[in-house]
């Protein structure tokens, strides 16, 4: 949270510089405005949507698989060193509004003028690019590379931001260096806003598009035009440099390398391979959906430095709403889900899908039939696929909506892979959460089928469950039976030190519990927190091994490198490989669920 409120708080800088702006074109005269000038904002605006199109282009690549040119896994420390991809806007917005003040010539450009296009592309592929391909190779050299670039390199596994990650020194360089044609536009006054702000971009699009970690320039466009294998890069060109360092130097146009004899020997060899790589097929599959409708920038392929911290609302989202809005449209058009996270662990290759519907809708009884369809297709397209395990997230597991999962199961009775709705680890991770010596504890929120086998495990541990509804008590002893309903109580109290919450729990409920009551969650959602003199459980979860790669983004509102006990349980259920489906009205052996998820490396998460 603290990473993303300071990149909105950066911002601050362009505020004087933007209502100077604003307010000289709208009070001054029809000859005297300067539309360049107020030009510059837009062009910062695009320049964040123009590279975070490429960052959730990349991202929702890599997931696949498909055309991946380097394995290696990216972790939250890349994502926080590079959470501040945007600075160089920043820095270059500061420095165009300072010369469109006081360069002259910079001010009232034609929107296009021929000569000056030209002139750009000319000396672009002239000074500009022969003056990168040598300060590149200096800034290899041991005593620069050390104490500058280095930085820039520390990222083996690119993603479309590494490209503007360097220390402020080089930013100043490559200011200067880029600044050439717009400098000689100027001079010679042949600037136009096309030829600028073209540049610019095109920066941008070759910056983005040579960082991918997936090749998907298509090889036809080599035959048809043989030249540009001389005046354009791909990404597998570029990713060896940052695999072998002391080769393929160049900026945009490799011809340099080939002058000087620095083109790497596989170069070609890793395009082919990396064009003809197919997208992986995962052994275990987690189907989650997004919450609210700002969840959608938490995602993996959503905003980076959002999605590596547990989600939190927060109020400066609201300056996102057309987006926001148009997200929504998209997902209630949207009829198939789609991949948003790829991890490993160990031999395990595992993926997380996402139906493209809000939590909102879920409780909409008229979407209750697409929904299904859409988890329904989800489940056949993993099958087709060959994925051993697919664990139903969140609210993909429904008791009205398809009686967690039992509907599919009947649907279709031949499927291999198994489902799982994770429910018997998130038992046993709410009866073991319990505090040592507990004797008796309260249970409140909308009775599911966690919270009637929570009730079980508990009463078979001889610990007391005390409901203040009489409906409520009444279900769990039918459910319970006569010997372990002697452990359950109808009570009218709200002292006990111990809570078991659920969906479906009040403020009034939550206000009537005494200082330092434990909250611990059975449901998916985390209760709101009212008391801020109580202490409140995570909802069930588990930290992850070491094992685990690629994680670099937050599942929901869980801390870093900690899974959802329902996203574990898939994963756990195919290391066991375990042949039977777990959903319905099945429920596995706690215990035995809770030792399989201890030895493989899991560690439970209680309080947060």
């Amino acid at each position: 949270m603290l990473i993303f409120l300071l990149v909105c708080l950066k911002y601050i800088v362009l505020v004087p510089w933007v209502g100077r702006s604003i307010y000289s074109y709208t009070t001054k005269g029809e000859g005297e405005r300067d539309l360049t000038n107020f030009l510059i904002l837009s062009m910062i605006i695009w320049r964040v949507i123009h590279n975070q199109m490429w960052i959730s282009f990349s991202r929702y690549q890599t997931a696949r698989g498909k055309n991946r040119i380097v394995d290696k896994s990216i972790e939250f420390e890349q994502v926080d060193r590079e959470s501040n991809w945007d600075d160089q806007i920043i820095f270059n917005a500061l420095l165009f509004y300072v010369g469109n003040n006081y360069l002259k010539g910079f001010q009232n450009l034609p929107f296009w003028r021929t000569d000056g296009v030209l002139l750009t592309a000319l000396i672009h592929i002239g000074p500009v690019e022969f003056l990168y391909y040598w300060l590149h190779r200096a800034l290899h050299h041991h005593y620069l590379y050390t104490r500058y670039h280095s930085h820039h390199h520390s990222s083996i596994a690119t993603e479309p931001i590494t490209s503007v990650i360097h220390p402020f020194g080089e930013h100043i360089a490559y200011f200067l260096l880029f600044g050439i044609p717009v400098l000689s536009l100027v001079f010679t006054g042949t600037a136009s806003v096309v030829a600028v702000a073209g540049y610019i971009t095109y920066i941008d699009l070759m910056n983005n598009m040579g960082h991918c970690n997936f090749e998907f320039l298509p090889k036809w466009l080599f035959k048809v035009f043989p030249i540009i294998k001389y005046l354009m890069y791909t990404p597998s060109f570029h990713s060896l440099h940052h695999t072998q360092f002391r080769t393929n130097y160049s900026l945009f146009m490799p011809f340099y390398d080939y002058i000087y004899g620095t083109m790497d020997k596989s170069t070609d060899t890793l395009y082919e391979s990396s064009l003809s790589r197919r997208d992986n097929s995962p052994h275990v599959v987690y189907l989650t959906h997004p919450t609210t409708l700002d969840s959608i920038y938490h995602l993996h392929v959503g905003l980076a430095s959002f999605a590596a911290d547990p989600y939190k609302s927060k109020w400066y989202m609201w300056m996102l709403w057309p987006l926001t809005l148009w997200s929504v449209l998209l997902t209630w058009v949207s009829s198939h889900s789609f991949v948003v996270e790829r991890n490993i662990f160990n031999h395990l290759k595992m993926q997380t899908w996402a139906v493209p519907r809000y939590r909102f809708q879920y409780l909409l009884p008229w979407q209750k039939e697409k929904i299904n369809r859409l988890i329904e297709e989800a489940i056949l397209d993993a099958d087709a696929a060959g994925v051993k395990v697919l664990s139903l997230g969140l609210l993909n597991q429904g008791d009205e909506l398809n009686g967690n999962g039992e509907l599919y199961i009947q649907k279709h009775p031949n499927l291999n892979v198994r489902l799982v709705d994770g429910n018997s680890l998130a038992v046993a991770s709410v009866v073991n959460s319990i505090p040592n010596g507990t004797k008796q504890v309260l249970l409140r929120g909308n009775l599911s089928k966690v919270a009637y086998a929570v009730a079980r495990g508990l009463c078979e541990k001889g610990v007391k469950v005390a409901t203040p509804c009489k409906e409520e008590y009444e279900k769990l002893k039918g459910r319970l039976g006569s010997e372990l309903g002697s452990n359950l109580i109808l009570t009218s109290s709200y002292a006990d030190e111990v809570w078991l919450v659920g969906d479906g729990l009040t403020d009034d409920e939550q206000n009537k519990a005494g200082k330092n009551t434990i909250f611990i969650p059975f449901s998916q959602f985390p209760p709101i927190r009212v008391r801020i003199n109580c202490i409140y459980y995570s909802t069930p979860a588990f930290i992850i091994p070491k094992a685990v790669e690629n994680m670099d983004s937050c599942e929901n509102w869980l801390p870093r490198r900690v899974m959802s006990a329902w996203r574990v349980a898939g994963i756990v259920h195919a290391m066991e490989e375990c042949g039977k489906h777990e959903c319905g009205k099945t429920m596995f052996d706690i215990e035995k669920v809770w030792q399989a998820a201890l030895r493989h490396g899991f560690r439970p998460l209680h309080s947060t």
